[in-house]
Parts: structure tokens; C-alpha cells; sequence
């Protein structure tokens, strides 16, 4: 399993120009292994349409919902255990919850995320998937 920052599963979902065809497809060859998506992110994205910087032509709660059945996708919860971690990251990692929330969940789940943020492409303590 893989875990989908925020923005890459939006994207995917989308079929947003965003994501290259050979990203796309490294990120769909993980389907079967399962793509993670937190919580938090179902959070961030209902954040970004209240606060009109992204816009479905769905309502938020119908396109959550096939958002999470994309092939692949399996939702994960905000556990004790990732709330913590994500208060007690190792090294320097900036202060972002959102991004501590989803490099928490990476690191307790121990797989690797798919992001195209600088700040977590450079934090050391997380495995990333490789876009190609």
C-alpha cells in the first residue's frame, strides 16, 4: 500500500493534467497493493471547497464518496496512535497539521507516500513513492 498526499489524490481522481501519464500510471500499478487515503484528507479537501479554492460539480459529500471508491482506495482513520506520532516526528518538519497528519499516518502504517510537497519530498524520516 501507498499513502496519497491530499493534492495526488485529488488529481488522480480528476484526471487532472496535473499528474504526467507515467505518474498516473506508477501511482495506478499500485492499485492492487491499495492506495491509502486519510481521513485528514477527506478534511482538507471539504477545507478547500468551503473555503472556495477547489470546486466539484458535485456536492463535497457525494464526491468524497467516489473519491474513496476510486479502484484501489481504501480510507484510513485517524488513530491514537497517528495523532501522536504526529506531535513527536523525528528531526525537523514544519508545522503544517495537515502534512504532520498524513507523514504520521505514512510512518505508523510504514508505507510509503506519494506527494509532490517540498517540505515532505525533504523530511528524511518518511518513505516516498516515487512518481516516475
Amino acid at each position: 500500500m501507498i499513502l496519497l498526499d491530499t493534492h495526488i489524490w485529488v488529481w488522480l481522481v480528476t484526471e487532472s493534467d496535473d499528474l504526467s501519464l507515467s505518474q498516473r500510471q506508477s501511482i495506478e500499478g499500485q492499485v492492487e497493493g491499495g492506495l491509502g487515503v486519510s481521513v485528514f484528507s477527506c478534511w482538507e479537501v471539504a477545507k478547500l471547497v468551503e473555503r472556495e479554492k477547489l470546486t466539484f460539480s458535485l456536492p463535497i459529500s457525494e464526491w468524497i464518496d467516489r473519491a474513496l471508491s476510486y479502484p484501489g482506495v481504501s480510507l484510513l482513520d485517524l488513530t491514537t496512535a497517528i495523532a501522536i506520532e504526529s506531535t513527536q516526528l523525528p528531526g525537523t518538519f514544519h508545522r503544517d497539521p495537515a502534512d504532520q497528519i498524513l507523514v504520521a499516518t505514512a510512518r505508523v502504517w510504514q508505507i510509503p507516500i506519494a506527494t509532490r510537497d517540498a517540505y515532505i519530498l525533504q523530511y528524511p524520516h518518511v518513505t516516498h513513492f516515487r512518481l516516475s
